[in-house]
């Protein structure tokens, strides 16, 4: 009988952590935060949870191999329970995400959970394998931007999708150990993304309400808490580039599986500091630091339950 513990494991539970960020950064960029958002995020949690099941189910064989302490291979969950999970939270995503959004949701959620079926099925052991798994969390952050104005969280999206190339190019050499050529080009990459995430402003969540609720009297206090305000994102991204770029500059010392494995799960874990950075940055700064505060649980939960 399979246990729970074993499903958690499966769809690498915690790492769920690291997904409402997406959606949260969307929303706050596209002015549309609301009741749904965090239905929403429940939709995004679920079709990720799918897509690590289908992942574990399409690697079966080469994990007997490579990964045999994982859940399908040391033989903990069957093969047919897997794929039944991943199509029963994929449906229920795509169900969540419609019933929350309406048309404009689904059709987000739709190419999304074809993007994340096609990454596990098809494309992630091609060499587009990263730019795929990178269209599938630009598409989640799109997804919490589907009820406003989507145009304005394309920078996000852009910025949390080459956060997720530099993980999954990273995540293809877990196993046989990388040369330093990859780690540097994904450590440049991290720097730059830290670099533009405070630097690109979107316009702010909140900021035409702000607007008509300021007195004259009062602008000199706003003024400054807006200039205190400003730093929120740009701490908030120093302190992603610090860990991850950590983690990174540790495998370019050397590049062992062990060492590429810890870099990865430091760039799962760490990418809810940078989605609170671009949330905090399109003016939703007190939910950037909610959702920045993902980090550290994370991290913890990790020891328990491996994000990769």
């Amino acid at each position: 009988m399979t246990r729970l513990t074993d499903l958690a494991e499966l769809v690498r539970a915690p790492a769920a952590l690291s997904v409402p960020g997406d959606v949260l950064s969307g929303a706050a960029a596209a002015g549309a935060l609301g009741s749904r958002t965090p239905a929403l995020a429940g939709a995004s949690v679920l079709l990720y949870w799918a897509g690590m099941a289908a992942n574990d189910w399409a690697d079966r064989r080469l994990d007997a191999v490579e990964r045999p302490e994982r859940p399908i291979p040391s033989g903990r969950v069957r093969p047919s329970v897997a794929l039944g999970v991943a199509s029963g939270l994929t449906a229920a995503g795509l169900a969540v995400a419609t019933a929350a959004g309406g048309r404009r949701a689904a059709a987000v959620a739709l190419p999304l959970a074809a993007t994340i079926w096609g990454y596990d099925l098809r494309a992630k052991n091609t060499a587009a394998g990263p730019a795929v798994m990178a269209a599938c969390r630009g598409l989640d952050v799109l997804l919490g931007a589907s009820g406003g104005r989507v145009v304005r969280a394309l920078p996000a999206a852009l910025t949390v999708a080459a956060h997720t190339w530099t993980v999954t190019a990273l995540s293809r050499r877990e196993v046989t150990g990388a040369d330093r050529r990859l780690p540097g080009l994904t450590l440049a990459g991290t720097a730059l993304i830290a670099l533009a995430t405070p630097a690109r402003p979107t316009p702010p969540a909140t900021a035409a309400h702000t607007g008509r609720a300021a007195h004259r009297g009062h602008a000199g206090a706003s003024g400054r808490a807006a200039r205190l305000g400003e730093l929120v994102p740009v701490v908030l991204a120093a302190g992603y580039a610090a860990r991850y770029g950590r983690a990174q500059a540790r495998v370019l010392a050397d590049p062992s599986p062990a060492r590429v494995r810890a870099a990865v799960g430091a760039g799962i874990t760490g990418l809810p500091a940078l989605q609170g950075a671009l949330t905090a940055r399109a003016g939703a700064r007190l939910l950037g630091l909610a959702v920045a505060g993902a980090a550290p649980l994370g991290r913890r939960l990790a020891r328990l339950i491996s994000p990769t």
